[in-house]
């Protein structure tokens, strides 16, 4: 798992993750708070719905993990320190994460604000160059990353995951079962809570047995795509390329909840921070969209969108996260949430649209038109 990628591979990708980077982010400013259980969330009062966001690997020992009610966090870790989110930094932080991460690859898709894809193909010496990006992204934000290392996007996000914090590892194919075929197999990209427990029904539990489960019973059980595209990755199998920016036709978000979510004040707290990271995505690569799209997955396995469309291109957070909202509020609930994403398409550059960042439509007043 930790060797060298072979001269063969004819693809080499890195996945590019932050640890803990909002408490990270916050602990610059508060450096005493070090090894101490941290949460950052969307308010500090567990009263008022409050979500968690991120929490350090402190707080994490005791079962806090994002998305979490903050009142069930409090249960949980009653010494935790609680630090409302601050969007602003996070952002900041962000902006010198991939400034840091594109002087190592001319492509580089942003996937979040704190995680990134590169390409590193052409490059004759990938892990040595992992280290020094790791190495560098430490002196020059003072935060710090975990790198994986494989033949595609897949696998490089789950290496990335499996030696952290501050980790690097490399993972190929034929070796992934041997990696983390043992592993539960909600560890595949796709499987959720809901997801799981319908796997396990048909007597899948692990990645070792997903990728071993046979294709015509999979897919009876799961349906025709998410049973052939669930099988595939529990394989190692994904061809989808790095896109740079100059690429992208739109920028989305999306999170699939530990346990389904019904109450809407939670909804609306994790459709915001999401708008945010979408947004942070347009504004690094140059971008504005006039069209913001809503995604919704019920339980069981229902997937929807609603989209509305805008008067001017925007990448303006407030806008985003209002547009969405009303979507969300329209949007009849007839069962929990399992998944929720939003998403800017429509996307033209400041030189296509002929305007800079300061004519970008930002406001709710530049909502005018539904599709």
């Amino acid at each position: 798992m930790s060797s060298e990628l072979d001269d063969g591979v004819r693809r080499v990708v890195a996945h590019v993750d932050m640890d803990a980077f909002f408490v990270s982010v916050e602990l610059l400013r508060r450096p005493e708070l070090r090894g101490k259980p941290v949460v950052v969330a969307t308010g500090t009062d567990a009263s008022a719905r409050g979500v968690v966001m991120t929490a350090s690997y402190e707080a994490r020992r005791f079962g806090v993990h994002s998305a979490l009610p903050l009142a069930t966090a409090r249960r949980r870790c009653p010494q935790a320190i609680l630090i409302p989110r601050d969007f602003g930094l996070y952002q900041r932080a962000s902006h010198k994460v991939m400034e840091v991460l594109r002087r190592f690859s001319d492509r580089v898709e942003v996937a979040g604000l704190d995680e990134a894809y590169l390409d590193l193909t052409d490059c004759p010496a990938p892990k040595a160059r992992a280290r020094q990006l790791k190495r560098e992204m430490r002196a020059e934000t003072r935060l710090v990353c975990s790198v994986g290392l494989a033949p595609n996007k897949l696998l490089a996000k789950i290496a990335s995951d499996l030696e952290k914090p501050d980790g690097l590892c490399v993972l190929e194919p034929e070796r992934m079962l041997d990696a983390v075929g043992e592993r539960p197999a909600s560890l595949i990209p796709g499987v959720g809570p809901r997801t799981a427990e319908r796997l396990a029904g048909l007597g899948v539990r692990t990645v070792a047995e997903l990728a071993a489960m046979d294709p015509g019973a999979l897919e009876s059980g799961l349906g025709p795509r998410l049973g052939r595209e669930l099988r595939d990755r529990a394989r190692g199998h994904d061809d989808r390329p790095v896109v740079t920016e100059r690429e992208r036709k739109s920028e989305s978000r999306e999170t699939t909840f530990p346990s389904d979510v019904s109450d809407r004040a939670a909804l609306a707290v994790t459709l915001d921070r999401l708008a945010d990271s979408v947004c942070s995505g347009l504004a690094e690569g140059g971008y504005a969209g006039r069209t913001v799209t809503l995604k919704i997955r019920l339980r069981p396995f229902r997937t929807h969108t609603r989209s509305r469309t805008i008067e001017e291109p925007t990448r303006d957070p407030e806008l985003v996260r209002s547009v969405a909202r009303r979507l969300l509020a329209d949007f009849e609930l007839d069962a929990p949430v399992r998944l929720l994403g939003v998403g800017v398409a429509g996307l033209v550059t400041a030189s296509e649209d002929g305007t800079g960042d300061a004519e970008c439509a930002s406001g709710p007043e530049a909502l005018k038109l539904d599709v």
